[in-house]
Order: C-alpha cells, then structure tokens, then sequence
C-alpha cells in the first residue's frame, strides 16, 4: 500500500518521525515522504543525515498544524498522512494549557478537515496511553484527539478519506524517554526513581513505527489500534541500565501514573483481541459489517489493558540485550 505512494508526516522531526523517514525510504519505494514540522533547525539538521542526493523522494515542508491554510498547500496530492505533531511534555503543558488545546486538539481538527478537502485516502494519528483516563491536560487532549479523528469518519463517508488511531505506550530511544535520562544519570552512580512501583510498557521506535504502517493496510476507518507489549517495573529496569547505581526515589510527578493503561473496563465490549495486538472498534452502525469476526474475538468485559496485569515481562536479561542497541541514545 506504500509503494509509489506520497506520504506526509506531521511532527515529522520527531523520534518518531525520523524513523519512519528511515524505515520508509530504505524498507520501501514512496513516490515522496514529506516532512511536515515547524523546526526549521530540526528540519535543517535531518536533511544532513537525509540527503536529496541520496533519498530523491524526501521533500520538508515547514508549518504548523494550527495553521490550516498552510496545511491546504501541504496536503495537496497526499495520499496518505501520519498525524505525529503534538505537545507531549507534562508539565509543559500543564503550565500552557490553551497552547496544548491549540495544537493537540484545534490541530486535529485541522489535520480532519484538510485532509477531506485535499482528497488524502487515509490518515493515521498517534495516541497514548496518557489519553486512556486522563489525569493530565496533555492526556485529556489527545482523548479529545482521538475522538474527533474516530468521529471523522462519519461526516466523510461521502469520500474516500478515512482515519484510525494507534495507541502505545513508552518509547525506547525517543527524546526524553526514561532510557535517556537514566544514561545521563548513570555517570553520577545514582538513578532518579519516582515511585519504585511503577510499571511500563515498552516498545521500539521501529516497532512502534511498523505497527503505524501496518495500520494502513488493517484500517476501514475509526478504529484504535493497540499493540500486545512487554510490561517490566521500572527498578528492574533501572538494574538493566545501571546495575552498579544506587537508586533514589525522587516522588511521582504532577499528572504522572503508576501504571500505563492502554484500554479501560469501559472500551471492554469494543473491543476485539487479535494474535499481536488489540483492536477498539467505533460504536457506529456504518462499520460493524466490515469485521471479519473468524480472525479475532471479543474480550471478556471486565477486560483491561495495563501495564500492571499484563502477562507479558521482560526479565533483566532480555531488556539488558535491548538496551546494548541504544548506546548512541541522546539523553536530552
């Protein structure tokens, strides 16, 4: 479904966008890969690393998502987008609440109506697992985003654009990620802990990135799609980073949880399960005939998707492997 296809990428200086340039352009044969963001510094350094003379197919286009009218010149010819851009730091945006609302929830509907009106076939927006009973402005965001991009696809229905949602949870190796903060504490011989019963999920930037193109191919609109992932407490976490560091228990942090949820008691009878990931259908009528019911099924209803109950552990070993290929993580 990628090949010889334009594919824009919001946010797409990002972690998370600069491995899909990757996997992309050297996995795959787009007709174009734009990059969408409004870091100009950010933009300039990746075509360093993503030359035109090498990758004839990247373009980088500055703009925000706020701004629909640049969005109108971005779209244009896009078949398929991937809603990035977003503003993820907690306290951030629990300082600059209107500015979070600007851009994660204003900036989607952006995103929605543009992509209608430009003729793109299918978008697919990045969640989290802080939008599944928020606690925090950035997480009651992006549930705002996710429900105006799954609802999108009852006033196009006319058309061909169609728009899904996927949802995960902590990143290995992306910017501010728990991986980096600990390499930079790790000289100093102690690591910063904030509450030792914390528990997470943990996925690659490349998975994370393959389950999003995956997406493409498994979506018919309105669905949320969640990977099956490992869980593992952050204490054996912090013994596979640094075995040798004492530990310091620094206090959980406004808006923060002790575990990640990634699906709730609530979406329980939405949702189906599959052999490597879960599935939150929409509670529409349109969509219904479209489940072919042989290759998944229904949870039980008091199901619920966290990081604290999961039945998948990685031991210190297997992350200790894991962690051997993000030497090179940048802490910042």
């Amino acid at each position: 479904m990628i090949e010889n296809k334009t594919i824009l990428i919001t946010g797409g200086t990002g972690s998370f966008g600069q491995k899909c340039a990757e996997i992309l352009l050297n996995n795959h044969a787009p007709k174009k890969t734009i990059i969408y963001s409004r870091d100009e510094l950010k933009q300039f350094e990746m075509r360093q690393r993503f030359s035109k003379e090498k990758y004839p197919a990247i373009r980088f286009f500055i703009g925000d998502v706020r701004d629909k009218e640049r969005l109108y010149r971005a779209f244009q010819g896009v078949d398929y987008v991937i809603h990035a851009a977003a503003l993820k730091q907690i306290s951030s945006c629990e300082y600059n609440p209107t500015e979070a609302i600007k851009t994660n929830i204003l900036g989607a509907q952006n995103i929605i109506n543009v992509a209608a009106d430009a003729g793109v076939k299918k978008v697919v927006a990045l969640s989290t697992d802080k939008a599944v009973n928020p606690i925090n402005i950035y997480g009651a965001t992006k549930l705002c985003s996710d429900k105006l991009f799954i609802a999108a696809n009852a006033f196009t229905a006319h058309n061909i654009c169609r728009f899904s949602v996927v949802r995960y949870g902590n990143v290995l190796g992306s910017r501010g990620s728990v991986l980096g903060i600990f390499f930079k504490h790790k000289p100093s011989g102690v690591l910063p802990i904030t509450d030792k019963r914390m528990t997470r999920f943990w996925i690659s930037l490349e998975q994370g990135v393959n389950f999003v193109l995956k997406a493409f191919e498994r979506m018919y609109g309105g669905e949320i799609f969640v990977p099956k992932l490992p869980s593992m407490n952050i204490l054996d976490f912090a013994k596979a980073v640094a075995p040798e560091c004492k530990i310091k228990i620094t206090g959980i942090r406004p808006g923060e949880k002790i575990h990640e949820l990634m699906i709730s008691k609530e979406y329980s009878r939405q949702t189906v399960e599959y052999n490597d990931y879960y599935m939150i259908k929409p509670d529409t009528d349109y969509w219904h005939y479209r489940l072919n019911e042989k290759s998944c099924k229904l949870v039980h209803e008091e199901f619920e998707y966290n990081s604290k109950n999961n039945d998948w552990w990685l031991s210190i070993d297997e992350m200790r492997e894991i962690i051997k290929t993000y030497k090179n993580i940048n802490p910042k």
